[in-house]
């Protein structure tokens, strides 16, 4: 069974950009033999600019960290809501890995996007 990985990127701001990073990220993770769960996909279903509907995707994101044998943390910045995922990580007790730009373009090669 492959290990299932939960990719925590940053998300707001440059909603756009962001989810472009993404797919990247999650591409990387497929590319490691893992099944990427990626909450950023609630992006293209609620409006991450309105509280309400930001709070649902959260809440939803860590909801499906049960189900998950690892974090991974991609990008240069941890926003609030990573913080959010990475502490309920530790109460979990689910492992919690930082993935490097380097490690990125050595497995799938490409630009950074940083």
């Amino acid at each position: 069974m492959m290990k299932k990985v939960y990719i925590c990127a940053p998300l707001g701001g440059d909603v756009e950009g962001n989810l472009e990073r993404v797919k990247r990220y999650t591409r990387y993770a497929l590319m490691c033999g893992t099944a990427p769960v990626v909450p950023h996909f609630y992006a293209l279903c609620l409006d991450d600019n309105d509280q309400k509907e930001r709070e649902i995707g959260l809440a939803a994101g860590l909801g499906m960290l049960w189900f998950c044998d690892e974090l991974w943390v991609f990008g240069q910045t941890v926003t609030e809501g990573m913080k959010q995922e990475i502490q309920f990580c530790k109460h979990l007790n689910i492992k919690t890995r930082y993935v490097s730009e380097k490690e990125i373009r050595k497995k799938i090669g490409g630009i950074t996007h940083e």
